[in-house]
């Protein structure tokens, strides 16, 4: 077994019994029912984004020239799929794998639709549809991207609009799933006028026309399918010389993959955004995740509980801040835990579990007359949210990730004692 693979199966080992301690602890409790059940349903959650981890499964459809391989470039910012200029490239429509150190990404690259030349590629069906959907029964995709080039919303789209309805509803008939669809203006950068032709567009004339080419196919595809479907504009063109990047007008795909990864499966969340490695959707999918587990904590606090319930909170937040390093692309190792706690001035040197981290995190907070409020809890979880992104995404030093523990805890808990 392979130096990574024990790696990962520590780390594993680490976060399930974590999990399971809180669960423990959660037996033992005297927090009402009720909330135990959202205690449970939140352990259930951060399961979802660490052990069950899984590569997002995404249908990119749309005709040839559409930008399906520039846009695959363009999330993982290096060259992926190749581009096909002149002639039909992308041939079988097949799950392609694509691998990196962080994780990996499952994309339906689909052959054109509607396009009238075979494909350079081999293709085993009669027609791009019938490819497409001979892979939708293999695997079932979590999101279908539809792309239209912005000068072609107005027409030549009308039969791929027909043959996406189809493909959702054969995705319903065999996954019992409904599918979400969200709809991609690509190569905005071609509207007129040409000038300017790099992000931001600034310019009145092309972002009316930006918009109106957003309206056209929003509409299009909210007939097509019978419900409205949002609609991003992008650009995604990238130059690569020796595989590097050397000119890069990518522009709104972090939006884009912000609102996909909105649309995904927790399991499927946390490694496209690590794969991504665009820390704007990085931190918006770390924040999503410590305002759940901010709201649980709040809860639990507000009866409030006995400081003995305390490693129930302290759990919750270690398994927030385990899930945001995974999101930064860091290994939940000693050094990097220790690392993040001891910037915080928590003392963990004294063995290493996750389990023992959260035993430790419980003299971290202020305790009043052994209780904790809510307002405390609630501001403790936001404010190592918030360092955890500093730490692990952001990569900030040490005292600046104290500063901005101390800071957000500072101002969350005037907020809540407003509140209560």
């Amino acid at each position: 077994m392979s130096n990574n693979q024990d790696g990962q199966n520590n780390q594993n080992q680490q976060i399930e019994e974590l999990l399971q301690s809180i669960y423990e602890a959660l037996l033992k409790s005297k927090i009402p029912e009720k909330i135990k059940g959202k205690i449970k349903e939140e352990i259930n959650n951060l399961k979802s984004f660490t052990l069950d981890a899984r590569p997002a499964r995404i249908a990119i459809v749309g005709r040839r020239g559409a930008g399906k391989s520039s846009l695959i470039n363009a999330i993982f910012g290096e060259m992926r799929a190749e581009i096909g200029d002149v002639k039909a490239k992308t041939g079988m429509g097949k799950w392609h794998t694509y691998k990196s150190e962080l994780g990996s990404l499952e994309i339906l690259d689909t052959r054109g639709l509607g396009e009238a030349d075979k494909p350079e590629e081999d293709f085993s069906q009669s027609s791009a549809l019938e490819e497409v959907k001979a892979s939708i029964k293999e695997k079932c995709p979590d999101a279908i991207l539809f792309l239209s080039k912005a000068k072609e919303v107005s027409a030549r789209i009308d039969e791929d609009l027909e043959q996406l309805l189809e493909l959702k509803n054969t995705i319903h008939s065999q996954h019992e799933y409904d599918i979400p669809i969200i709809g991609a203006v690509t190569q905005v950068d071609e509207l007129s006028p040409k000038k300017p032709d790099t992000p931001p567009f600034d310019h009145p004339v092309k972002q009316k026309n930006i918009a109106d080419s957003i309206e056209v196919l929003s509409v299009k595809l909210r007939d097509a399918v019978s419900n409205p479907v949002t609609v991003i504009p992008i650009c995604c063109y990238l130059e690569f010389e020796d595989n590097e990047i050397v000119y890069d007008i990518r522009w709104n795909v972090d939006t884009l993959l912000d609102y996909l990864i909105e649309q995904l499966p927790n399991e499927a969340q946390v490694v496209i955004a690590r794969l991504a490695k665009i820390r704007t959707v990085q931190k918006k999918v770390a924040r999503r995740i410590g305002a759940s587990v901010a709201g649980v904590t709040g809860l639990i606090g507000a009866n409030p509980i006995p400081g003995s319930d305390l490693p129930i909170i302290t759990g919750l937040q270690t398994a927030m801040v385990t899930t945001i390093a995974l999101i930064g692309g860091k290994k939940i190792d000693k050094k990097g835990v220790i690392e993040f706690l001891s910037a915080l001035g928590v003392n963990v040197a004294a063995g290493f579990a996750l389990r023992q981290v959260a035993r430790q995190l419980v003299k971290f907070i202020p305790v009043a007359g052994n209780v904790i409020s809510g307002a405390v809890a609630t501001a403790g979880t936001y404010a190592l949210c918030e360092a955890a992104i500093a730490y692990f995404i952001e990569e900030k030093s040490a005292d600046s990730v104290k500063e901005t523990y101390k800071r957000v805890f500072d101002k969350k808990k005037k907020e809540n004692d407003k509140e209560e």
